[in-house]
Formats: C-alpha cells, sequence, structure tokens
C-alpha cells in the first residue's frame, strides 16, 4: 500500500509525495514526487509509468520543504529515492526524514529496471 500525501502551492498546483513498494528489492520503498495542477494529473503522470495502483488517501506524509524544492527545481516535475529502512523518530509528523541520496529523475529509474 503505498503511503503518501500533497501539498498545495501559492500558485494552485500541488506537489504530491508518494511512497511505494519497490519490486524484488526486499520490502524497501521508493519515494516520489509529482508536480502537477492537481491531484489526480500527479497521480495520472504516475500511473502512466507503471504505477497502476497507485492512490492518495489521506494525507499522512505530506511533502517535506525541502522535497518541494526539489520537484520544483527538476524540469520534469518528476523524481524518486530510495527511502531509507530506518526513518527518524517522528518522521512524518514533522520529524525529520533520514536522508537516503540524491533525488533522482524517473529516467533513471527505467533505464535501472530493464
Amino acid at each position: 500500500m503505498a503511503g503518501g500525501g500533497w501539498a498545495r502551492l501559492p500558485d494552485g498546483s500541488v506537489v504530491v509525495a508518494l511512497s511505494v513498494p519497490r519490486p524484488g528489492d526486499g520490502g524497501r520503498r521508493a519515494r516520489f514526487l509529482v508536480h502537477a495542477a492537481n491531484r489526480a494529473r500527479a497521480l495520472t503522470r504516475l500511473r502512466n509509468l507503471g504505477l497502476r495502483a497507485v492512490y492518495l488517501r489521506g494525507n499522512a506524509e505530506p511533502p517535506t520543504p525541502d522535497e518541494i524544492t526539489a520537484v520544483l527545481h527538476h524540469p520534469d516535475g518528476l523524481v524518486w529515492r530510495p527511502v531509507p529502512c530506518a526513518e527518524a523518530p517522528g518522521a512524518g509528523h514533522g520529524g525529520t526524514r533520514v536522508e537516503s541520496g540524491f533525488w533522482r529523475p524517473v529516467g533513471a529509474l527505467r533505464r535501472s529496471a530493464g
């Protein structure tokens, strides 16, 4: 099941953050960030990449300000990175998340899968 959330920006667009299981990676997860005009379009962009069973229920894990900055500065408006195995206490509820590397474009995910 995907965990995630969203944040509305001052211009009316949204940033959606989802953590989904990575297939064949021992239960590790990947965090995707999508910038779009609205939540439905953000989820459509993810589904078009092959993440068919992605739904956003609630706002339990909204994007952090650093995540919003990362996706807004990427030309495609769609990035991902692996989620660390151990998160800092309180992550997702105002706590700090342990960094696990740089944000990567989705094209890198497709190349590594093939």
